[in-house]
């Protein structure tokens, strides 16, 4: 049998056709891996098997009777948490949904499955996404495969946390804040967030229903784009959808001009040797001083802090106990009942959030806090567009520093600013992507750079990922991982 760790979308696809392979022996071989490995991981919360080995059946079946099979079918794959999948526990790390069964999938999981798909495990998250670590999970702590006393990331932590430890070739997460890319960063893998809109959120458990973007973690941006053209276009159930439309040719060199951005070059060292070792026939950066001179970091942070909040303190008023979900016991009254299942049923980083998104929509504090968070959105906005008058892309070091110690950001403030380089992102929409560039040399991790764009430009800004790729074996560095 050939050698099956760490292969590539198309790799596996050409065994599967080569017959050296079959579907169900490739998708056992990822159960198996989960089995052996996830006890030190702990990035899986649920295992698809017996609807996984039906599904890698079919292919078979398909191949076997001589017609040709796309990219996707046999792939075995992972989906955070927030995806609900008919007929498979659907949690989003919290124990309030600890026995949901969804009656449907959510449109991209459906995609996934048409193209031939293989969904083997459901992964570990934040709790309703919130956090930056994977720690808030109701479940148990995800740990990196780089280090296992150090987090993957969050709250798409055990996305990426499977990819980097070969659970699966690629998977699905969410990104409202840097929700793929940071974890991305941290575990040495790469991690998509497309354009706003460009994918369909319907049947995505919400976070803040403006900010969330689905997108693909793979072992590079090759496969990325192989996975996020499935999932992308509009969608009738989802009408804040939009058509890809942009026309960059799939497999040419990219043209125009990149900026090159830094915090600042302590913080940023490691990235920005990457970004000068990149051969300058490939692309045309130009290296400016400082991100930012070009966004206000730090407003967009505290933006991004009273908005999403708002919006979380929305969404999450309808797990109550009544609708669906679990429920306290011996209540007095239905306003008892509501409060007890809250309070036991969620867990601090929610309750938190809640309560400042809560406050900040109240009465007296709606124009202080969330109509001034809208107006430095905008300027977000118009300080991004100038940026994209004479730039085709934006280098951005992902983040400030490689994945942290467990429990060493247990102010909720420190943990908030590792999103300081993503967020911006996210308030403005537009597309952005972190590949691996390097190891910072004192912990020996992975940092990630990231590639971001205006709005539409997915897959120009693929195509840039790619060429970066295609000069460097940073994203090949996963295969020295020893588990």
């Amino acid at each position: 049998m050939p050698d099956l760790n760490y292969l590539s979308i198309t790799e596996a696809h050409e065994l599967l056709v080569a017959k050296k392979i079959s579907a169900q022996e490739l998708t056992e071989f990822y159960i198996g891996k989960i089995r052996n490995l996830n006890p030190k991981i702990r990035a899986i919360l649920t295992v698809c098997e017996s609807q996984a080995l039906k599904q890698a059946k079919k292919v078979d079946t398909k191949i076997a009777s001589g017609a040709e099979i796309g990219l996707l079918e046999g792939i075995p794959y992972t989906a955070k948490d927030m995806f609900l999948t008919k007929g498979i526990r659907t949690t989003a790390a919290s124990k309030i949904l600890e026995d949901y069964i969804p009656p449907y999938s959510a449109t991209v999981i459906e995609k996934l499955d048409q193209a031939g798909a293989v969904l083997i495990a459901k992964v570990n998250q934040d709790e309703f996404a919130h956090g930056g670590s994977t720690e808030n999970s109701s479940y148990h702590v995800t740990h990196n495969p780089w280090d296992l006393d150090r987090v993957p990331g969050g709250s798409s932590g055990g996305s990426a946390a499977s990819v980097a430890a070969d659970f699966g070739i690629f998977s699905l997460g969410t990104d409202t804040g840097g929700s793929i890319r940071q974890p991305a960063s941290y575990c040495g893998v790469t991690g998509f967030k497309p354009t706003y809109g460009v994918v369909s959120r319907y049947g995505v458990i919400a976070m803040a229903s403006s900010f969330d973007c689905v997108g693909p973690v793979a072992r590079s941006a090759k496969d990325a784009q192989i996975v996020f053209e499935v999932i992308a276009g509009k969608d009738s159930k989802d009408s804040t959808t939009i058509a890809l439309s942009d026309k960059t040719p799939r497999d040419k060199k990219p043209v125009g001009k990149l900026k090159a951005v830094f915090y600042d070059d302590e913080d940023s060292n490691v990235v920005s040797k990457g970004v000068a070792a990149i051969d300058s026939s490939l692309l045309n950066i130009q290296t400016e001083a400082s991100i930012a001179e070009l966004v206000p970091l730090e407003l967009a942070l505290a933006a991004y802090y009273v908005l999403v909040p708002s919006e979380i303190s929305s969404n999450l008023e309808r797990y109550d106990g009544v609708r669906y979900g679990s429920k306290a016991k011996d209540s007095k009254d239905l306003l008892d009942s509501y409060m007890k299942t809250r309070s036991e049923f969620l867990g601090p980083e929610v309750v938190r959030r809640n309560i400042i998104g809560t406050y900040a929509l109240s009465a007296g504090y709606y124009d202080a806090y969330y109509k001034k968070a809208m107006q430095v959105r905008t300027l977000i906005i118009q300080a991004l567009n100038k940026v994209f008058e004479s730039n085709d892309a934006i280098l951005v070091p992902t983040t400030l520093e490689p994945a942290f110690k467990l429990g060493s950001k247990s102010d909720p403030v420190e943990m908030y600013k590792t999103d300081l380089l993503t967020v911006f992102a996210n308030l403005a929409g537009v597309p952005a992507i972190s590949i691996p560039i390097g190891f910072e040399p004192t912990t020996g991790l992975p940092m990630g750079l990231q590639i971001i764009g205006k709005q539409g430009d997915d897959i120009k800004i693929l195509a840039i990922a790619k060429h970066i790729q295609s000069d460097s074996n940073w994203h090949n560095k996963l295969k020295e991982l020893k588990l």
